[in-house]
């Protein structure tokens, strides 16, 4: 386990990752779960290791040393990842009496699914993008037909939304503001853009940005009175068999240090090239245009032993995190500076802003051939990021579809068919 923790201050300093060292340590047998009998650092909840659910012992120091860090009312380890954290968030709005609530087109998928599932609405905030942020105006006019704003930030393309903004419009409407700042994690010693300084709640992915395991996450509450309802709240989401290995690594990315060469490196990198590369307010998403070439920038990249994060059919993204060596983005840079001169791109359009189209109430499942000039009547995309292309009541183009076909994974297509309002939907 040492590779995953290998930064030796850090590690000494997190509780839970010392509790699972001393236990490595012991020569003992296993008649617990888990059935592989095989490491002493996945283990249950044992007389020595605490437990989630209810935690004393390290879990509970662990914990108060990470609200501290993130400056939270209350804060709960999540080992089921940023989902299960979007699903506490909107559970814990309709307890609070929230029926509808203000967000962008462009949310990730789990957002829609914790809506559907809870009865709330969803009052979309029109003219989003994927890359884009709402205005003041746009969540003022959002905000007055709902009772809550759900943002995200930073977006997947590390686009942060004006946070001191958002939450003025929301005090002045005295309605609450709560954000997926799963991208967003790193930020947390930042003052001015992390998620944490404005929202009343947020949930972090501490898997996506920092050096923690897969699944590993967190929410948290600013409001003492959301306190109780978090506590309540999460165990519904949360499961009762908890990876003790991921419940370090989530101590052990946030008490990581920051990575400030790193960040100046690739600011300096997005900046020199920004002719090719989005210009993100976030360090650790490189959203480099390859637009039609991705699939084979991204096959080409491979061969040589690079992953990106995902490929949507215009941008290849590649995800940083404190804990990337500087020698490895290196590599990556000269890597993409050989790309430009491989697999040079042509203007490209502008995404269309999302505008609801008028619709019918009967839906059709169409080849996705045969879908463009029609009505999304469910969101589809790619899976990642797992935001959608089109979302219910957008008008598809040719870009979008092209886009979808570009990539490997996707949800909302079923035998390569799409669902779609009937011809009736025209205007």
């Amino acid at each position: 386990m040492k590779k995953y923790f290998s930064h030796a201050p850090t590690a000494r300093n997190c509780h839970i990752y010392r509790m699972l060292q001393a236990n490595g340590k012991k020569r003992a047998l296993s008649f617990h779960t888990p059935g592989h009998k095989v490491s002493k650092w996945d283990i249950t909840e044992l007389s020595y290791s605490d437990c989630l659910a209810n935690p004393t012992d390290v879990i509970l120091r662990a914990q108060r040393d990470v609200e501290d860090i993130v400056r939270s009312k209350a804060s709960e380890f999540l080992t089921d990842g940023s989902t299960s954290g979007v699903y506490t968030l909107l559970y814990l709005l309709k307890e609070k009496g929230v029926k509808k609530v203000a967000l962008s087109p462009f949310s990730h998928i789990s957002v829609f699914r914790a809506c559907a599932l809870f009865g709330l609405n969803p009052v979309i905030i029109e003219g989003q993008t994927p890359f884009s942020q709402p205005t003041a105006r746009e969540m003022e006019e959002a905000l007055l037909r709902a009772d809550a704003l759900f943002l995200t930030s930073p977006n997947y393309y590390g686009k942060i939304a004006d946070l001191p903004l958002a939450r003025a419009v929301c005090d002045e409407q005295n309605k609450p503001l709560v954000i997926d700042g799963a991208h967003g994690g790193h930020l947390h010693a930042d003052p001015v853009l992390y998620a944490g300084k404005y929202a009343d709640a947020w949930v972090d992915g501490a898997h996506k940005s920092m050096p923690a395991m897969t699944q590993g996450a967190l929410v948290s509450v600013a409001r003492e009175d959301w306190v109780e309802d978090l506590r309540k709240i999460v165990p519904l989401f949360r499961t009762t068999s908890p990876s003790y290995p991921i419940l370090a690594s989530i101590e052990y990315a946030f008490k990581y240090p920051e990575n400030e060469k790193l960040a100046v490196a690739s600011r300096a990198f997005m900046q020199a090239n920004r002719h090719r590369i989005y210009q993100s307010d976030d360090w650790t998403k490189v959203c480099v245009r390859f637009g039609r070439h991705c699939p084979r920038v991204s096959a080409w990249l491979e061969k040589q032993g690079i992953y990106a994060e995902f490929q949507d059919g215009e941008y290849l993204l590649f995800y940083l995190s404190p804990a990337t060596k500087v020698k490895d983005f290196e590599r990556l840079k000269r890597k993409l500076l050989a790309a430009f001169v491989l697999f040079p791109v042509e203007e490209s359009e502008p995404t269309t802003p999302f505008e609801k189209a008028p619709v019918s109430g009967e839906k059709e499942w169409v080849e996705i051939e045969k879908a463009e000039g029609r009505v999304a009547a469910s969101s589809f995309g790619l899976f990642p990021p797992c935001l959608p292309l089109a979302v219910d009541g957008q008008r598809i183009d040719g870009e979008i579809l092209r886009r979808l076909q570009s990539g490997g994974h996707t949800f909302g297509v079923e035998a390569g068919k799409v669902c779609v309002y009937t011809e009736g939907e025209k205007v």
